[in-house]
């Protein structure tokens, strides 16, 4: 199968940690390279130009989302989610699976809970319903929006993600959690292995079909859990099959996030690129590229910024505590985006108050202008030698405790 203007190339190594280019029918980009999420084809509060002029090489869509919402027929009829959204650059979308069994769980943002907490395979959140139910063929589940029944399976998700039209694309799995037990691990596991070779059978069919359009290059997702043997498991088993890259994926014990993923990567093809899924605290950032990681994407940067927490060279704080009420000085005075160039944590502070739409913009601003610029001077760290002084400097200020 042609693959134009698609293609991975390592430049840099230092351990596991590299650097490389992977090239996209929209562009190239860089790697290391933090991945903005943008759910429904939009990065909360922020133009789309303006997420470029930060630096971003990339955004993430959801597939789950923008299949109820606009629809991926329309997102197709309007020339794929990057003329949809105005966004000059490469695309990513995640399968959907995600939220259609987290959701369906009723957990919102996350399923990487405390595995002592829960016992049971029918893990779902208290006072709530199951609105997903999993098979061999695919997923039944229930739209949060409306309550409409829906499937998803692995041919479904390449269709809508085919639609989408996202320059990389991530195979359909199942999500397990660490409260699953060692048993329902393994035949989601298997599960997700089969359901990989359907997801590669379609692309493949979708890829001839749509002539005329883009290569999208497609993932497969390692899952595995906490789980050594099932991790590299699945690793040699997507190695094997003709993936064009790797998304790492699953919920992972944050304390173990760096060994999780280097087991990952040990068994990796060395010429693929390898993204991670939904981190972007500042040490997972360096766990994932020392174990690693190529591309990785979080919504952290957005949603805390929205919440008033802001991050600073010596760690995140809180725009709306009582101390910033008089506090003229900007969130960072060394960071040199547009809000720490123009504005004071006093105003801020004052937006946050009144519940002003802007209050979210300029943190947010801030905030992914922080964590892409962190992911550029690793990335250039990397190429100069100087990762290991530099990982160790921000990390003493911005962890001071530690």
């Amino acid at each position: 199968m042609e693959r134009a203007n698609w293609g991975f190339t390592p430049s840099h190594q230092s351990g596991r940690a590299r650097r490389g280019t992977i090239q996209t029918p929209h562009g190239q980009i860089q790697t290391p390279a933090f991945i903005p999420v943008g759910t429904k084809a939009a990065v909360k509060s922020l133009l789309p130009e303006t997420v470029g002029e930060l630096g971003a090489q990339a955004v993430l869509a959801n597939a789950y989302h923008l299949y109820l919402q606009p629809g991926s027929a329309l997102i197709d009829q309007a020339g794929g989610v990057a003329k949809f959204m105005n966004w000059n650059g490469p695309t990513f979308t995640d399968s959907g699976g995600f939220q259609v069994l987290s959701l369906g769980a009723g957990f919102k943002k996350t399923l990487a809970m405390d595995p002592g907490e829960y016992h049971s395979d029918e893990v779902i959140a208290p006072d709530k319903l199951r609105l997903a139910h999993v098979d061999d063929d695919g997923v039944t589940f229930k739209s949060h929006l409306d309550g409409s029944m829906h499937r998803f399976t692995p041919e479904i998700s390449m269709q809508v993600q085919h639609q989408i039209g996202a320059d990389i694309m991530m195979a359909f799995d199942e999500l397990t959690t660490l409260m699953n037990s060692r048993d329902y691990q393994e035949i989601a596991l298997e599960r997700t292995r089969k359901w990989a070779e359907r997801c590669i059978a379609e692309h493949q069919r979708l890829t001839i079909e749509r002539v005329g359009k883009p290569y999208q290059a497609l993932f497969g997702v390692i899952q595995g859990a906490q789980y050594e043997d099932l991790r590299r498991k699945a690793s040699q088993d997507l190695a094997e099959m003709d993936f064009d890259g790797f998304g790492i994926g699953g919920a992972i014990d944050k304390s173990a996030l760096g060994e999780i993923v280097s087991w990952v990567t040990d068994e990796l093809p060395e010429d693929k690129p390898r993204h991670l899924l939904g981190i972007g605290e500042p040490d997972d950032i360096f766990n994932a590229v020392e174990s690693g990681a190529d591309t990785f994407d979080c919504v952290a940067p957005s949603r805390n910024a929205r919440t008033s927490a802001v991050f600073g060279a010596t760690g995140r704080f809180n725009l709306l505590v009582s101390a910033n009420k008089s506090n003229f000085n900007p969130i960072d005075e060394n960071c040199g985006c547009y809000t720490c160039a123009n504005y004071s944590r006093a105003y801020l502070n004052h937006l946050f108050k009144s519940k002003e739409i802007a209050a979210a913009t300029l943190a947010t601003i801030h905030n992914l202008h922080f964590t892409v610029k962190l992911v550029d001077r690793i990335r250039e760290s990397l190429s100069d030698g100087t990762y290991q002084e530099y990982r160790d400097d921000f990390l003493a200020r911005y962890y001071p405790a530690n």
